[in-house]
């Protein structure tokens, strides 16, 4: 039976739609039910808040786990305890000891910075929200129509605070008050901020225009201040933040709420930033081309992205960015952690990276989001090392916060944000959010991985990398064959170019297949911005390694492109004649557990040199044997004498046959001593032996002289 990892990501079945990912979700379902299947379900997608869709997935480990949010507290922790089996939680304060490993994470500094809007600006917005409290006032009957206008009145706020633009765009946008049920939870979803960043409209400007002819007015202020984005005080407070930021040599990612904001503040940014390349991705491009514009942007030393939320989440940035800038606060804490999250993570190459908050000081709406849901987040944040989602019923409690602002307008226009945090409303989600935060602590106690720490991985994770090969290993090896198959890197910068249309055409077919029988720009490192990342498992490097490999063992004519099995050369790194040989060890681990046996067989490659060749001692093995062909060559014999010292060496293979069998037993313990240690850091029962298996295969023989000879 084989593990399969399937990316949790967009797969979480929500109660309220029935949309693609209600179908994903039920693939997803299908393939966990067939019980000799062994499933692994991966996430690096925080917890939203949503019960439902959070049951959902837990059901697919086991039915019983769907009911978590159904039953009894005694049941409930039952269950927690069973879960706890199958469910981990890796978190990044989890990790801390592997920053210690450098560029594990960058620092992150976090800066607020508010702004005041004044003159036409400060009177349009209060007008805005005076307007929407006597929306909110009115007695109706129609007690859904009523939920909708007042939503309406929400939107309508929300994009006066993003820009005179979007809520010109809302107030000429009419709202349907005789909605059908799903377009109505659509309208919440826009005003409320769901998590989910997959909706193809979520960064349209909502309606709010609700046919009174009391909004024309307040359309006719909204045309003139949008006919003059430069006067508009937010616009001018981003600009001053970003002056020192880019200074400093920051590329921003500059999030916003709506459409016509983007559009608006990209053109102003472009004017003010001229020896910046200024971009805008909005939800109006599909998936691929907002992909293409960030990579045709990150080509540009110096850049600045303009983006609604529809890159919050589901793809990487870190690649070109590292700074986000919440041009617009979002309300709901998820979407600025999503935001962050772009730029801050595992890859970054800066070492530090910002995000800037911008918020209006003198709008009471800001104040309110600000001081009772996004302070609240960060002080949770602090308090427990995770980010914890507002409470499950977060939509209500929202909506009765802002239903208080504007009924108490008049109070909140001088009030301060601690005022705002006194009010009942704000305590009720102070309330509810500290006790989701006390669940949090209890969940961290449950389900945290605690069996198996970093620390005591470390070890394990430097010999994995050593014997693998990292960034450095690789670079080499593709240099060097690429060089052999005649197509010599070409330095440009802190990348190459890689011209693989001059490889032969055997080689060249094999690259066609993954795309690669063309010049293209590759690097070393990770998040190589315009250039290819080319690591150890890349098509590149499999293709040249199988390719190089299968010649050595074919053998025929002397070729550059083929890699001698054997060999003789002058060299400085000895000072006598030295054998080096080129090893396939093979091993049998069996493990024991429960009355089951089990049996692996596994292979490592190594090398072991001798010192002299005719009375010859072991001098070195494994890595410091290898050290040994890694130096540089400064002549080859004659092929007579060439040919008579590897015959001699050969020969005498067979009288260190004992110290081939003796190196493979000391690999096969010391490999032993690593599985148990692994075995024993994760508490695992059972027991396992690992066996060398004799004979040792002999794939490569060399001998080295010292340059005098």
């Amino acid at each position: 039976m084989s593990a399969r990892a399937v990316q949790r990501h967009s797969y979480a079945r929500r109660s309220h739609r029935g949309d693609a990912r209600h179908r994903r979700f039920d693939l997803l379902r299908d393939l966990a039910s067939h019980e000799d299947r062994h499933l692994v379900m991966l996430t690096a997608t925080p917890h939203s808040g949503d019960e439902q869709g959070y049951s959902n997935l837990l059901s697919l480990l086991h039915l019983d786990f769907g009911r978590l949010g159904e039953v009894s507290s005694d049941e409930r922790q039952r269950l927690r305890l069973r879960l706890a089996a199958h469910f981990v939680q890796r978190r990044r304060i989890d990790i801390d000891a592997w920053k210690s490993q450098k560029g594990t994470f960058p620092k992150h500094v976090r800066l607020e910075e508010d702004y005041r809007l004044d003159g036409r600006h400060e009177a349009f917005l209060f007008d805005v929200l005076d307007y929407c409290a006597e929306i909110v006032e009115r007695k109706g009957e129609d007690a859904r129509r009523q939920r909708l206008a007042f939503w309406g009145t929400l939107a309508l706020m929300r994009c006066v605070a993003s820009s005179p633009a979007a809520a010109l765009k809302a107030l000429r946008t009419r709202a349907q008050l005789d909605a059908p049920e799903d377009e109505a939870e659509a309208i919440a979803e826009a005003v409320f901020d769901s998590e989910a960043d997959d909706r193809p409209d979520d960064d349209v400007e909502p309606a709010a225009d609700i046919g009174d002819p009391a909004l024309q007015r307040l359309i006719v202020t909204a045309t003139e201040l949008a006919a003059e984005p430069e006067r508009d005080p937010k616009l001018k407070a981003l600009v001053k933040e970003l002056e020192p930021l880019l200074n400093k040599g920051f590329s921003p990612v500059i999030f916003y709420r709506y459409i016509a904001t983007a559009g608006t503040v990209a053109r102003a940014l472009s004017n003010r930033f001229k020896a910046w390349e200024v971009m805008s991705v909005t939800g109006e491009l599909a998936p691929d081309e907002r992909r293409a514009r960030i990579e045709l942007l990150g080509q540009n030393d110096k850049r600045i992205l303009v983006a609604t939320d529809c890159l919050s989440e589901g793809i990487n940035l870190q690649d070109s960015f590292d700074a986000a800038v919440h041009y617009d606060l979002s309300w709901n804490p998820t979407r600025h952690q999503q935001r962050e999250g772009r730029v801050d993570r595992f890859g970054q190459r800066s070492s530090e990276v910002r995000s800037i908050l911008m918020y209006g000081a003198n709008n009471p709406v800001d104040g309110a989001v600000l001081q009772v849901i996004l302070r609240k987040a960060e002080t949770i944040r602090k308090e427990t090392g995770v980010p914890v989602p507002m409470p499950g019923d977060e939509r209500s409690l929202t909506e009765a916060l802002m239903k208080a602002v504007l009924l108490r307008r008049r109070e909140v226009r001088q009030a301060t944000f601690f005022d705002i945090g006194l009010m009942d409303e704000a305590k009720r989600i102070d309330r509810a959010w500290t006790d989701a935060a006390e669940n949090e602590k209890k969940s961290r106690t449950v389900f945290a991985q605690n069996t198996l720490r970093p620390e005591e991985v470390l070890p394990e994770w430097s010999a994995t990398v050593a014997a693998l090969g990292g960034e450095a290993e690789t670079e080499r090896f593709v240099t060097r064959a690429l060089r052999r198959l005649g197509a010599p890197l070409d330095r440009q910068r802190a990348a190459f170019v890689a011209p693989l249309a001059a490889v032969d055409r055997v080689v060249r077919e094999r690259l066609e297949a993954e795309d690669l029988a063309h010049s293209i720009r590759i690097s070393f490192i990770q998040n190589p911005g315009r250039a290819a990342y080319i690591h150890r498992a890349h098509p590149l490097t499999v293709i040249l390694g199988e390719t190089l490999f299968e010649r050595a063992l074919a053998g025929g004519d002397p070729d550059p492109g083929t890699l001698p099995r054997a060999g003789v050369w002058t060299t400085e790194a000895v000072d006598v004649a030295t054998t080096v040989a080129l090893l396939r060890i093979r091993h049998r681990l069996t493990t024991r557990r429960r009355g089951r046996t089990e049996t692996l067989l596994v292979e490592e490659a190594g090398a072991i040199a001798w010192r002299g060749i005719s009375s010859a001692v072991v001098c070195a093995t494994g890595a410091d044997a290898l050290a040994l062909l890694d130096q540089p060559t400064e002549a080859t014999p004659p092929e007579a004498v060439v040919r008579r010292l590897l015959e001699a060496a050969n020969a005498r293979l067979i009288e260190h046959r004992a110290d081939l069998d003796q190196h493979a037993g000391a690999r096969a313990q010391i490999l032993g001593r690593d599985h148990d240690r692994v075995r024993a850091a994760a508490r695992a029962s059972g027991a396992s032996e690992v066996e060398a298996v004799m004979p040792v295969d002999v794939i490569g023989l060399y001998v080295l002289l010292p340059v005098e000879v």
